[in-house]
């Protein structure tokens, strides 16, 4: 079954999986997934990740960070632009998550950024998704 949003479907498998409890998550791959993937991992609200292939499908195996009382990382995470709403903001107009305490990805024309590097670079995007 094809999916009409993947970038919405792989936020749900790892936020379904983190709420599960999972060491680990398997998400097909894509370059804007994997970008987004390493913004999580510099950001820490995941341990690592590495590209596997099984069968010659690639998959994304994302492995979750949990605290030390096993409550994940990931408090919340939220797609922004859907295929039938793009939403998109200037770099004046960045929004901040959480009071600056989460993470707001972003598609610019330099590439996939967080929200606060995309200001600093002064270039507005897509809003992808935020992260908390």
């Amino acid at each position: 079954m094809s999916v009409s949003d993947p970038v919405a479907d792989m936020l749900a498998k790892i936020r379904n999986a983190s709420m599960a409890r999972y060491e680990k998550v398997d998400i097909p791959t894509s370059k804007l997934k994997l970008e987004i993937v390493k913004i999580l991992k510099n950001e820490g609200f995941v341990k690592n990740f590495k590209k596997v292939t099984v069968e010659n499908v690639t998959f994304i195996r994302i492995f979750l960070k949990y605290d030390d009382k096993l409550s994940p990382i990931i408090h919340g995470i939220k797609k922004i632009s859907t295929p039938g709403r793009r939403v998109y903001a200037g770099y004046k107009k960045m929004p901040r998550i959480f009071n600056g305490y989460g993470t707001l990805i972003v598609s610019t024309s330099v590439g996939v950024t967080t929200g606060r590097k995309a200001a600093e670079k002064k270039v507005g995007g897509e809003l992808i998704c935020s992260v908390w």
